[in-house]
């Protein structure tokens, strides 16, 4: 106790992270004061059919990380999801397309380049989601638009207009809320709205579990879930911190070569190297359906289709989920790690690999490797990712399952283990123990980790 309080101490007396700590919580509360401002014209008395709409499935999720914006009809209720999508459009781009290569190979011009692009792109596809999200809101809530009970009173087509456009000006304000407390504040700012949403549902879900446990007299199956809970967020802690070096006489092994030196030595490579991105990426192309289905109310194809694709506990969903995750981690993992720039730079500092010639064999060898250990890591990532499945089916309500593994609960480790990080190497950096005695804090990369 006394080490903890004295940390504390250490924290405030640098300056320079005492003011970003207060920059970082300024900015979350702004956000989490604007998503419960509800859209102009809407009566948030009437959103009970939104809110059990968005209280499971992919939409429940989608609201997790809008922060219950989503189902409060919010003007942040489009959250931060389409920056993330524009984020990842540019990133694909990036490997099809030679203008997108050179700009991410241009420093600090190409990335300001792509920053502005990104944010073009966000505003784009905000105009294809609001519409969607107000058609959808019509649908589930119609009692709760002026517009549609007292039409006299507001012009549907100007309630259509103005909350499209306050949808698009919601989701920027909150862009550049990320980008602020990225630049002033502490951690990776996107990340950081995203984790606060997932926390903000955190003590409804675990209220309304443990009601439910008390009804009907399961506390000891609550205190179970509690207890396999904590299991589950020590193995995504696990994951997370991944391996950070590879012994060289294990990636002979794993590449079937016999020849290795009696020197132990590592080579940077990691079981995970992918992180959590290949999730995201997963998450985004499931939210498609959902996303469609939305200008689609009426159809029963349309909306079957998203049923299936949006339902939690379904075969389809899981099967697809977990495909692409797999999928995209080795396709994240190849354009992150280049087994050919790693073997040139081996190369140029005189590093080698036992038994293994410089240069081409070189790269050969650590792309053997990278084939091999991606894929259990890649399917460990899968089984998190659908672990609410299996949380469901043993009973424990969908919203509280969200925190058994899944994207929400692999950005919450991340992110905290990412901030926590930062606030270490501050005190390091002024010659101050850090936050652990016994070792240093891992995040997901080095210090300033995005998303």
């Amino acid at each position: 106790m006394k080490d903890f309080i004295n940390t504390i101490r250490n924290i405030f007396k640098i300056d320079d992270l005492r003011s970003r700590i207060v920059n970082t919580l300024f900015f979350l509360i702004i956000y989490r004061l604007g998503a419960h401002v509800v859209l102009p014209g809407v009566n948030p008395n009437e959103l009970a059919a939104l809110k059990s709409q968005s209280s499971g499935g992919i939409l429940g999720l989608l609201d997790m990380f809008a922060g219950g914006a989503f189902s409060h009809a919010s003007i942040f209720a489009l959250g931060i999801m389409p920056y993330i999508s524009a984020s990842i459009v540019l990133q694909l781009l990036g490997i099809a397309i030679p203008y997108f290569q050179k700009l991410q190979k241009e420093g600090e011009s190409g990335r300001k380049k792509i920053n502005q692009y990104t944010r073009y792109l966000t505003v784009l596809i905000c105009a294809f989601q609001a519409p969607g999200y107000l058609v959808n809101l019509k649908s589930q809530a119609a009692g709760a638009i002026i517009s549609v009970t007292n039409p006299e009173l507001v012009s549907p087509f100007m309630f259509t207009l103005t909350s499209v456009i306050i949808l698009m000006a919601g989701t920027i304000f909150v862009m550049w809320l990320g980008e602020k407390i990225t630049d002033k504040g502490l951690g990776n700012g996107i990340s950081l709205i995203i984790m606060v949403g997932i926390i903000a549902r955190l003590p409804a879900s675990l209220k309304d579990e443990f009601v439910s446990r008390l009804g009907s007299g399961g506390m000891i199956a609550f205190l179970i879930e509690i207890v396999a809970l904590a299991l589950v967020i020590i193995m995504v802690i696990l994951l997370v911190q991944g391996t950070r070096r590879i012994p060289v006489q294990v990636a002979k092994k794993i590449v079937g070569n016999k020849q290795y030196g009696g020197v132990r030595q590592y080579i940077p490579l990691k079981v995970n190297s992918a992180g959590v991105m290949p999730i995201i990426f997963a998450q985004a192309i499931m939210f498609i359906p959902a996303t469609v289905a939305q200008f689609f109310p009426d159809s029963s194809t349309s909306q079957g289709i998203a049923t299936t694709f949006t339902n939690f506990t379904s075969f389809w969903y899981n099967f697809v989920f977990a495909l692409l995750i797999i999928v995209f981690t080795y396709f994240y993992t190849a354009i992150t790690v280049n087994p050919n720039q790693m073997a040139e730079d081996m190369k140029k500092n005189g590093g080698f690999v036992p038994g293994v010639k410089p240069g081409r064999k070189t790269a050969e060898f650590i792309d053997n490797v990278m084939s091999r250990i991606t894929l259990p890591g890649s399917v460990f990532l899968a089984l998190v990712a659908i672990m609410p499945t299996f949380a469901i089916l043993l009973g424990i309500s969908s919203n509280f399952a969200h925190f058994y593994g899944g994207t929400s609960l692999l950005i919450l480790v991340g992110v905290v283990l990412d901030t926590l990080q930062q606030i270490e190497s501050h005190l390091l950096m002024r010659h101050y123990d850090g936050l652990m005695k016994s070792g240093r804090i891992k995040g997901r990369t080095a210090v300033g980790a995005a998303m």
